[in-house]
């Protein structure tokens, strides 16, 4: 996963690095169309996906914030996957689980280079698939950077959440969860609530896009257990106008 784009050589160059090591490697492509140094948009993809694959994968993420200073170059192990990347704050958010292992891939033998992930993370990522131990790969460190999403304010009355990613669709992906509706909705006693969505306001959940009509607004519950809203056959994000971290409210009537 990068935030290369795909107009120019640089994923190509990765991923030959990586088959130059070991051509028997199988590389996934999860997203190359991340916006640049945008973390949170890596973690959100990245926490998404990752267990999707099988365990003792290696998920190279070549995302880094934009900073003055460069960011360490790691390896983890975190629920037995495992993670290559720039230490920018995307493997803080993508389990709540600590790592397994964490080392630092750049300091035993450091290397300087502009294109560190064909130089360095490439390498590093086909060791570990083609079965080196991670604490080959460099020197333990303690922690990663660390960065907090975005908290729920749950209560009786409400749960207030915010937009953390609109898709390629421009559905709004919310952080209010199917499990927390549930929890309350069963303090409750199922009452009747209305979602907050902008200027609009929804008092349903429906099951799928075609529970409404082509331009009404639908809101579920998607694959992943996040309150999804969109527009069937069109863009919520432009036609309601929102955005990434829009304020989305569940009112309960209590």
């Amino acid at each position: 996963m990068s935030d290369f784009g795909r107009e120019d050589h640089y994923i190509a160059a990765v991923k030959g690095a990586i088959l130059r090591q070991n051509p028997s490697i199988n590389i996934v492509d999860i997203s190359h169309e991340v916006k640049v140094g945008d973390i949170g948009q890596a973690a959100y993809l990245l926490k998404n996906v990752f267990r999707e694959f099988p365990k003792g994968t290696v998920h190279l993420c070549a995302v880094d914030r934009m900073a003055k200073e460069p960011s360490r170059q790691l390896a983890l192990k975190v629920e037995d996957h495992f993670f290559v990347g720039p230490d920018s704050g995307v493997f803080s958010l993508i389990s709540q689980e600590r790592p397994m292992a964490i080392v630092d891939i750049n300091i035993v033998r450091p290397i300087m280079s502009t294109f560190m992930s064909k130089d360095l993370l490439a390498p590093v990522a086909a060791n570990l698939a083609s079965g080196k131990n991670i604490h080959e790969m460099g020197k333990p460190v303690d922690s990663v950077y660390e960065l907090f999403a975005r908290k729920l304010k749950v209560t009786k009355r409400e749960i207030a959440g915010n937009v953390i990613r609109v898709d390629h669709y421009g559905n709004l992906i919310t952080n209010i969860e199917k499990k927390e509706y549930e929890t309350i909705q069963k303090i409750n006693g199922n009452v009747a609530f209305d979602i907050t969505i902008g200027r609009e306001s929804v008092g349903t959940i429906h099951k799928h896009y075609a529970d409404v009509d082509s331009g009404e607004c639908f809101v579920f519950f998607n694959s992943l257990g996040h309150l999804q809203i969109g527009i069937n056959k069109g863009n919520a994000a432009e036609l309601l106008g929102l955005k990434l971290d829009t304020p989305i409210t569940i009112n309960f009537h209590v």
